[in-house]
């Protein structure tokens, strides 16, 4: 869970050290899809258990509305889509934005997700920045094409995050997702690798696939 569980454990970050006063009352439960009731873990709580190495820091998962959900392994083809992205990225120069991969990104105190890439203003240091702040989030998929373009949007929608880009890694198709409203994003649509998309809100970003090297498998 790098960087940010990382500190977490080093106890940079305030962690509630409550947690089994026998007068905290019974937390609330999430419905499961079998129907069984679970109980639905809060930030405090998850940052008390990598602190005492109950969870370990690199554990790949995310959080979402208290039910911790383990990511797929990454392929070969995930992580050279990425680095070729990532390269492409950090070469070009935005003072005025923050491009980070994989960073932990908190929507409340019950969910985070670790998009591949994030985006959001300069001004806002990394680990402070939350949904409304987030400019662009990329997502790179292979095995979780159908969750990332299915409940995932649908979380980032709910976040207020205005524009998704979910690239499928076997065919570099990117699904944009843009024009945020109350019934999710009004704005949707397929873009081929050999074609440019250009970012709406994060000013200066823009890719092109083809144009990095990349081509479908």
């Amino acid at each position: 869970m790098n960087e940010h569980l990382r500190a977490m454990r080093n106890g940079s970050l305030d962690v509630r050290r409550d947690l089994t006063r026998p007068e905290l009352p019974w937390p609330d439960t999430t419905q499961a899809a079998e129907g069984m009731p679970r109980r639905p873990w809060t930030r405090a709580e998850i940052e008390a258990m990598v602190k005492a190495g109950i969870i370990d820091e690199d554990e790949r998962f995310e959080l979402i509305g208290g039910e911790a959900v383990p990511m797929s392994p990454k392929g070969a083809r995930h992580e050279l889509v990425k680095m070729e992205l990532n390269r492409h990225l950090m070469s070009v120069e935005l003072s005025h934005l923050n491009i980070i991969p994989e960073t932990t990104l908190w929507l409340d105190e019950i969910s985070f997700v670790e998009p591949d890439f994030c985006i959001w203003p300069r001004a806002i240091a990394p680990g402070n920045q939350r949904g409304h702040d987030v400019l662009l989030i990329i997502e790179i998929a292979d095995t979780s094409l159908r969750y990332d373009l299915g409940r995932k949007i649908g979380i980032y929608a709910a976040y207020g995050i205005p524009e998704v880009w979910v690239i499928d890694a076997d065919t570099l198709v990117t699904h944009v997702y843009r024009q945020l409203g109350a019934t999710g994003y009004g704005d949707i649509s397929e873009v081929g690798p050999a074609a440019t998309v250009t970012a709406q809100r994060a000013d200066g970003i823009s890719m092109c696939l083809s144009a990095l090297g990349l081509a479908p498998r």
